[in-house]
């Protein structure tokens, strides 16, 4: 589920090359991949072969930040090239109607960097106002021309959290009407198009979903794009999940806890979060960068958190499984999170909060589900500190076949293939169908979810 860059440059011949991919079923890796859900192996996102400018603007860090009371924004960018570097770079910042905010034209260095540009009374990014400004760089050669063009959009939005423990977001309490989220088409697997992420986002608007949760790995990038375009605040997951070392028997048992604090596991869980920080740091949607799901906790995780905060103070950090070793939450999540904590519980948490609360799975919805909802939303009445949450989950992961018996087309779970392992109809726990029709629990949630759009 991450993304992976090769240089294939010292292998091209002039004629008659062969591009070959080898999968692997299961590695080292796999202790860390215990995701709940009807697993595939192979390929299932885009491989693609670029050939790249002699100049080439090999990474975008953009930092737009809001100051003065909400009003003002401020932009900062680093930009990183590779290859022949003499020409120019000319910057381009503009607004919805095309009004041009920067126009400055630098030379062309290995870094040029964009320094504390202000921008007076900039239009602020949410979600019922999803307002993005226009970044286009163009770099040129020694002889003028244009070799690379690179668009990108990005909005001006500040998240933090008050001495009172409130997240705010632009100086607004924040309220999450979230949905854990898992790639799935019923006739294609994990292998999803852009019409279902568009239909999924359709969805969303149409019942008042405001968040999502990238369960539990990171997403297909264009995904984080119209979350961008539609003002969908995200959770962005790291691919991290090792329930099956710490759970026996739906028992919590920590002895052999991974990645825990073993030092052989650090680097690895650490570059995920170093993988998913630099693929995604630039989409606006992202307002928490989670550390991983149900994976305990350990140095490690605390390590992944400070990787985080050492790159990005525009952010806060989430990881719930911190809550089974509370020694380490000085040093892992800005919040406090725990899975399906009754709405009783919750309250007795918010009466004295030591950090804000969100549920970042909640609402189970297997079967007819999801009507107890009505008691978490009162707590967001009550409670400040209360974020609300998101529910588990989106969509049902099951596959489309034909049942020669009936004659009739029909949604089997994993194990009605005979395929092992599998989390069985365990994976069958959405809101929508695997068919994306919604089901009867999408009605209640689309009612609370509207109380505080």
């Amino acid at each position: 589920f991450t993304p992976s860059e090769f240089d294939l440059t010292p292998y091209i011949q002039a004629k008659d090359n062969i591009l070959a991919v080898e999968v692997f079923k299961h590695s080292t890796a796999s202790w860390l991949e215990e995701q709940d859900m009807f697993r595939f192996s192979g390929i299932f996102r885009s491989v693609e072969l670029l050939a790249l400018p002699r100049t080439h603007l090999m990474d975008l860090d953009i930092k737009p930040t809001v100051v003065n009371d909400y009003h003002d924004g401020v932009f900062n960018a680093k930009l990183h090239f590779m290859g022949k570097t003499s020409g120019n770079v000319h910057v381009l910042i503009e607004d919805i109607d095309g009004k041009t905010l920067l126009n400055k034209k630098l030379p062309l260095k290995s870094t040029v960097e964009i320094e504390n540009e202000t921008f007076a009374n900039v239009h602020l990014w949410d979600n019922h106002d999803p307002y993005l400004y226009q970044l286009i760089i163009e770099v040129h050669d020694q002889d003028g021309k244009l070799v690379e063009l690179i668009p990108y959009q990005f909005g001006f939005r500040k998240i933090e959290i008050t001495k009172d423990h409130v997240v705010l977001l632009n100086g607004k309490r924040l309220i999450i009407n979230g949905v854990n989220r898992h790639e799935w088409d019923a006739k294609r697997g994990r292998s999803i198009t852009l019409a279902d992420m568009k239909q999924d986002i359709a969805t969303f608007k149409h019942n008042n979903i405001n968040a999502v949760r990238t369960c539990h790995y990171p997403n297909q990038i264009p995904w984080y794009y119209l979350c961008d375009q539609n003002g969908i605040y995200m959770m962005a997951e790291n691919n991290l999940e090792s329930h099956g070392t710490w759970q026996k028997l739906g028992q919590v048992e920590a002895t052999s806890n991974v990645p825990g604090s073993i030092p052989e596991w650090r680097e690895v869980v650490v570059d995920r979060a170093r993988s998913n920080y630099e693929t995604f740091k630039n989409h606006t949607a992202i307002l928490f960068w989670s550390l991983g799901n149900e994976s305990y906790a350990g140095s490690n995780i605390a390590a992944m958190n400070k990787l985080y905060k050492d790159h990005d103070s525009s952010r806060l950090t989430h990881y719930e499984g911190v809550f089974h070793a509370p020694e380490f939450k000085k040093e892992i999540s800005d919040l406090e999170s725990c899975m399906y904590l009754p709405p009783k519980e919750a309250e007795e948490y918010l009466q004295n909060p030591k950090k804000p609360l969100v549920e970042c799975e909640y609402m189970h919805d297997m079967g007819n589900s999801d009507g107890g909802i009505g008691s978490y939303i009162k707590l967001i009445d009550k409670y400040p500190q209360y974020m609300g949450g998101f529910i588990w989950d989106f969509i049902d992961q099951a596959l489309l076949v034909h049942d020669p018996v009936s004659g009739q087309d029909v949604l089997r779970y994993g194990g009605d293939f005979d395929d092992r392992h599998s989390d069985y109809e365990f994976s069958g726990d959405g809101l929508m169908f695997a068919d994306r029709t919604p089901k009867p629990a999408m009605q209640e949630v689309r009612y609370y979810y509207g109380l505080h759009k």
